[in-house]
Order: structure tokens, then C-alpha cells, then sequence
């Protein structure tokens, strides 16, 4: 049997960003109150679809594993805020990118990516595929209610990507949990869908809803128990551990996860602080930065986990390969804007703010 280990990898991020003191210009709230709460200082709004940060990505992580779209097997493109329902985003990715194969979208939040991974992960073991593109890209600041301080704060827009490839080498994903927990499915949401009377301007007055407190305590215990089943299936220890890169929802969950799991803070990656939580993206995000800054080395051994609404949690660990450079590198980028993220959202603004 193949193992999938990843051979390319790639972000994007629109240009404008939204700092704190920005946001204090039309919340009430403060930079000293967002960090010290949550380790973010900034975060990215796209003045462009989820599909085109998904497209940058995909290309940059195309390009790194060294090959073409038209080598690509299968799309697989984790989202909650996709441009279209119908059709999906993926088929918009794979036009872009050139390829032909199948291509489809998954929602589970912010555990999206992992899933995604995690369903690359078995089409290879299986024999159906050869090489497999998971992305993770979201527009969240679409959802905001801007005059929510609890969730304006903590959201951002951008998209990574990941190409996973067979190998007969023993290197790779080692084993991964997938779990939900459907009795706190009311505690992170957005009214946007069929539920909506689509005759009643008032249903269209959507926003994500989020119970943070429970959030925190579900999340931290999700992740923990997942990451020690994936541990415990992989016959591994904490401290076979090289680097934990988790999902970046809040620095306070990310340090709280690794002092309950006894893991050394230090092996932790944090980026948040730059980006806020941009949902299924986060981890690919993370990935590339980490290997950016030369923390990823190879034969390492990283476990990733993540929570998101549904509630959706997810854990996996590879080994990395033994590449932590790209074999090519892509010119592709985002049109250019002209727009501050403070102009970017402020009809939206202007409107939540006004009620």
C-alpha cells in the first residue's frame, strides 16, 4: 500500500488588511483588548472571490510539487464561504489550473482542510489516485455582522493549498481522526442557505452567530482527544512530536491545547497574529509559513487538529518528506486592488453599524 506524502504547497492572501486600531474606528473595542484576547493583530479582506484566493494557491502549490494541472487526479476544495453553491468552486479552480479530473468542495468549517487531507489521504491509499490537490480558501469577512465585536475581530479572508502525492516511501500522512459533534451544531452558525425565505428581506439579514465560551471548552477537548487517538493509532508518544501546527482560531485555545496535551509551547506554531481565523485555510497557511522560516525540516514528525461548526474536529500526523523547498516557483497573484481593507468593508459597515 502507498503512502501520500505532500510535495507542494502554497497561500494566498489579498493585499489589504484590517488592523485593530482600524477596527476601533467603528467598534468599540481596542488593539490592547483584540490581542491580549486572542494573539491577533491584523487580518486580510479580499476584494476578490474565494475561487480566485483558491486559484493563487493552487498554482503556488502546483508549482512547488513541481508539475501541471493537467497531472492533478483529483480537486479537493475545503470551504464554507464558496463563491457559487452551484456549481461548485473546485470546477472553478480546475478551469483555471487547467486540469481534468474530478473535482469537488467539502464543508466542515475549519476542520476542512483536514478532512480534505484526510480523504487525499484514502484515494491514494487506495489506488485511485496518484496525486491529489487539497485547498483551503474562505472569504469569512462575507459572513460578518461588523457591529459583533465577539466575531468581527476574529475573522479573515485566504486560501492554501497542498499537493499530495503517492510515495513508496515510509513518509507521509501516518493517520488522521475525523469526528463531529452534531449536539453543539447551534453554537457556531450563519443563517445563509435554503432555511432563508428568500421572499422575506429580513431572512437576508444573515451574519455568523458564535457562542465563544462553549466554543473554547469543545474545542480544546475535541482537539486533545483526537490528537491522542491519532497518536496512540500511530504507536507514537508526545514527544515523537516535532512541530504542532493547529488550526488558528485564538492563541489562547492554541496554549491551552498544548499545556492540557503536555506538549512544550515552543513546538507549537502560531501565525495568527497576521491573519486572524480564516477558517479551512488556516493550517495550509501555517504549512507554508512555517517551511518559510525554515521550522519544518525533513522526516519530522507533525500533527495537525482543528475544530469548526458542526461541530467538526479533525487530527492528523505525518512525516514530512524529505523536501522543504520548492521545486518551482509561480508568478500567479491576485488582480491588483486600490481599496484599504477599512474601504473594502465598509458597506457593510456602515449598514450592521447603523441598525
Amino acid at each position: 500500500m502507498q503512502n501520500a506524502v505532500i510535495t507542494g504547497w502554497g497561500k494566498c492572501v489579498p493585499p489589504a488588511t484590517l488592523s485593530n486600531h482600524d477596527l476601533a474606528t467603528f467598534i468599540e473595542t481596542s488593539d490592547e483588548w483584540i490581542y491580549s484576547r486572542t494573539g491577533i493583530k491584523q487580518r486580510h479582506v479580499s476584494h476578490v472571490n474565494t475561487s480566485e484566493l483558491a486559484s493563487v494557491a493552487a498554482k503556488k502549490a502546483l508549482a512547488a510539487a513541481g508539475i501541471e494541472g493537467s497531472d492533478v487526479d483529483m480537486i479537493i476544495l475545503a470551504t464554507a464561504s464558496p463563491d457559487t453553491l452551484i456549481p461548485n468552486i473546485a470546477a472553478t479552480v480546475q478551469a483555471n489550473i487547467g486540469a481534468t479530473c474530478a473535482a469537488f468542495d467539502i464543508n466542515a468549517a475549519c476542520s476542512g482542510f483536514l478532512y480534505g487531507l484526510g480523504l487525499a489521504n484514502a484515494q491514494i491509499q487506495s489506488g485511485q489516485c496518484k496525486r491529489v490537490l487539497v485547498i483551503g480558501a474562505e472569504r469569512l469577512t462575507f459572513y460578518l455582522d461588523w457591529s459583533r465585536r465577539d466575531t468581527a475581530v476574529l475573522f479573515g479572508d485566504g486560501a492554501g493549498a497542498m499537493v499530495v502525492e503517492a510515495t513508496d516511501k515510509a513518509e507521509g500522512i501516518l493517520g488522521y481522526e475525523l469526528n463531529n459533534d452534531p449536539d453543539a451544531r447551534e453554537i457556531l452558525k450563519t443563517g445563509f442557505g435554503t432555511a432563508m425565505d428568500r421572499f422575506d428581506a429580513a431572512s437576508l439579514d444573515f451574519y455568523l452567530q458564535f457562542d465563544g465560551q462553549e466554543i473554547f471548552k469543545r474545542a480544546i477537548n475535541g482537539m486533545k482527544n483526537l490528537s491522542a487517538k491519532v497518536l496512540e493509532k500511530c504507536e507514537m508518544e508526545k514527544d515523537d512530536v516535532s512541530l504542532v501546527i493547529p488550526h488558528q482560531a485564538n492563541e489562547r485555545i492554541i496554549d491551552t491545547l498544548v499545556a492540557k496535551m503536555r506538549i512544550p509551547k515552543e513546538k507549537a506554531f502560531v501565525n495568527i497574529e497576521n491573519y486572524g481565523n480564516t477558517s479551512a485555510a488556516t493550517i495550509p497557511i501555517a504549512y507554508c509559513d512555517a517551511l518559510e522560516k525554515g521550522l519544518i525540516q525533513p522526516g519530522q514528525n507533525i500533527l495537525s487538529c482543528a475544530f469548526g461548526a458542526g461541530l467538526t474536529s479533525a487530527a492528523l500526523l505525518m512525516k514530512w518528506g524529505n523536501r522543504v523547498t520548492p521545486i518551482n516557483e509561480s508568478d500567479a497573484e491576485l488582480p491588483p486592488t486600490d481599496k484599504t481593507g477599512i474601504e473594502l468593508v465598509k458597506r457593510a459597515a456602515d449598514y450592521f453599524c447603523s441598525k
